[in-house]
């Protein structure tokens, strides 16, 4: 590196791996959105075309009318909008208590907590579909609701554990002035402890959000009803005798709400990550 040749061939190197990586990300999402732009026949055509023949946008918009994306797409801001706020709710005052109040049996609760993550996912959707089909003590059901998709998902022991992770390192110090200033747990809580976990409520924002977006198998056996179902379970639902071009638009406008999500709160999620790996 103490040579201009040494130097020179660093950088070449380095910039021919990151273009690399660069194209193997960005070149898939290159053949789906021009995708849509082809014609039937072209998207199909063998050897496959790198530029569309002729540009037109007739995919994306017969997408949005005859797959009726809008309404779908409303229907999963409502489903990942509820599921967002309880998880965060609940998770950050659950995640709260077991690492800042230390509750009697608090390892006990989070090793069972824990523990939950060891079981598979699809081990528990016989058992979640049950209990949703028909609530126990009030007996109602849940299926073609909302909350089949907001109540299982508050259960998250992942995030809640990242947030405790978080808690943990905030200094007792900070807290033991709140409280000598005359600041209840809530008030703690809600005006020192959270404002300092942003990074770390981000990230979990993120896979909250992403989690109940893309989930497939579980909304497909909430909803039966179409008008209600996600854009993950519509597009599949919708799918039959739908040109190629028109499912490829489809799916390109679904992946772009998380894909600009993203794009917005990368430096939380960084942030967050860092956060989260260090003490102090």
């Amino acid at each position: 590196m103490a040579r201009p040749r040494g130097r020179a061939v660093y950088w070449a190197v380095f910039t021919g791996v990151v273009l690399l990586f660069a194209l193997a990300f960005l070149f898939p999402v290159y053949w789906m959105v021009t995708g849509a732009m082809k014609s039937p026949d072209e998207v199909v055509r063998t050897p496959p075309t790198l530029v569309p023949d002729t540009w037109s946008l007739d995919g994306y918009t017969d997408a949005w009318d005859l797959m009726e994306l809008p309404l779908h797409l409303w229907n999963t801001v409502v489903q990942a909008a509820g599921a967002w706020l309880l998880q965060l709710v609940l998770c950050t005052a659950a995640a709260y208590a077991l690492s800042k109040l230390r509750p009697a049996f608090g390892k006990v609760i989070l090793g069972g907590i824990l523990a939950t993550l060891m079981v598979p996912a699809q081990a528990l959707v016989v058992p979640k579909y049950l209990t949703v089909a028909d609530l126990p003590l009030i007996h109602t059901s849940l299926l073609n609701d909302p909350l089949g998709i907001w109540l299982p998902a508050v259960a998250n022991a992942f995030n809640l554990y990242l947030l405790k992770r978080f808690f943990d390192q905030i200094p007792r110090d900070v807290l033991e002035a709140a409280e000598i200033d005359g600041a209840g747990r809530l008030r703690t809580l809600w005006s020192i402890v959270l404002p300092m976990s942003r990074p770390v409520l981000g990230v979990v924002s993120i896979f909250a959000l992403v989690a109940v977006w893309q989930d497939f198998l579980w909304p497909l056996m909430v909803f039966s009803d179409t008008d209600k179902q996600p854009i993950s379970v519509a597009v599949v639902q919708l799918s039959q005798n739908i040109p190629l071009t028109v499912l490829i638009a489809s799916m390109v406008i679904a992946s772009i709400p998380m894909v600009a999500l993203f794009l917005v709160f990368q430096r939380h999620i960084i942030a967050g990550i860092s956060a989260g790996s260090s003490k102090g």
